[in-house]
């Protein structure tokens, strides 16, 4: 089997992104986004995915680092998953965070989208703005080419309700790209392609 890893880096007028991405890997990680409470949320998707991320950034404005971290880290996901022989493809995971819980169901399947449920009381979660909570989601979702369905079933404090979200996007992401010992070497789809 090939090594399923993957380097992006993204350079523009607005941010410097390098993301190195082993999705066989252990959930080591090393992120350092200039946000703290997006660094949090982005370790718990390394975590308990069992991926291996090395993430740096850096941008004057918090909208375009993360907007950019989520193009990047799509793309590495989509780099390194190749021609996606073999995988599960789709997953979904459940995740409770004491009185919040948040369901993530997606589909490797070659096209971009995503519908996302999440509300917020508040305008920021710690130092991040929490509206971008949505925003990294759909924009990881359009560059890793995959479906992704996200919803907060229910939930009071915002901070645990999008860790939930997080941990359960790390859990899925890693149930849908493991390996199906019995389709080893095949494309999971009638077409016998899914694209990007």
């Amino acid at each position: 089997m090939f090594e399923r890893k993957a380097k992006v880096t993204r350079e523009t007028a607005e941010t410097s992104i390098k993301v190195e991405l082993n999705i066989d890997g252990s959930g080591q990680f090393e992120i350092a986004t200039g946000i703290r409470m997006f660094d949090h949320f982005l370790t718990h998707l390394a975590q308990h995915g069992a991926f291996d991320i090395t993430l740096s950034a850096t941008g004057a404005d918090q909208h375009h680092v993360v907007e950019d971290v989520a193009i990047s880290l799509g793309r590495a996901f989509s780099q390194a998953l190749g021609k996606k022989l073999g995988i599960t493809r789709m997953a979904h995971a459940v995740v409770p965070m004491d009185e919040a819980l948040a369901a993530v169901v997606i589909d490797i399947g070659g096209r971009g989208y995503s519908v996302i449920e999440a509300s917020f009381t508040r305008a920021n979660i710690g130092d991040l703005c929490a509206d971008l909570v949505r925003h990294f989601l759909a924009s990881f979702a359009s560059e890793a080419k995959i479906n992704l369905h996200a919803k907060v079933i229910t939930g009071e404090n915002d901070h645990h309700k999008a860790e939930a979200l997080f941990k359960a996007l790390g859990r899925a992401l890693d149930s849908a790209t493991r390996i199906d010992e019995r389709i080893v070497g095949r494309i999971p789809s009638t077409k016998e392609v899914i694209e990007g």
